[in-house]
């Protein structure tokens, strides 16, 4: 069986609802964090002193997360290691939280939080297939799904 020249650009590349939803997940997740940041420079208003330092941390990490998940939005498979990075983050943030239930008041709504987050992320890296990230012939699909054109 012959394979046409302009098939194998396309193999293995996710579906174009799949990459869709992938990408929507990142985008809902960018947007989650950006309301995330703003509560938290409200509530820093309200902050102790000796705890001021540590609410501006968490509060502008918000701000770090929902880049790194606009990214991953806006071309799920050129960030190599993002997707991993931020994976690593949560999955270990979660764990620690659902450690500390019974301790830390709002360790159970932090860990269902950042559960929820790895949960969209997991499902956006499948759809998205973001490993594809770590292989140097992958190109970015055009706006309609087809694979890009160099022009030449």
């Amino acid at each position: 069986m012959t394979v046409g020249a302009g098939v194998s650009a396309t193999v293995g590349r996710p579906a174009p609802w799949a990459d869709r939803t992938g990408r929507g997940l990142m985008a809902f997740d960018a947007v989650a964090s950006l309301i995330a940041f703003a509560d938290g420079v409200l509530r820093m208003g309200d902050v102790p002193d000796d705890r001021l330092l540590t609410e501006a941390w968490r509060t502008f990490a918000f701000l770090v997360f929902a880049g790194l998940w606009a990214l991953l939005a806006a071309a799920p498979r050129r960030q190599p290691g993002v997707w991993e990075l931020v994976l690593l983050h949560k999955i270990v943030f979660t764990v620690f939280a659902f450690t500390m239930i019974g301790d830390v008041p709002e360790a159970q709504t932090t860990g269902l939080i950042d559960l929820s987050l790895v949960v969209t992320t997991v499902l956006a890296y499948v759809l998205c297939r973001g490993w594809y990230s770590w292989r140097t012939t992958t190109s970015e699909p055009a706006s309609d799904g087809q694979p890009a054109h160099s022009g030449r």
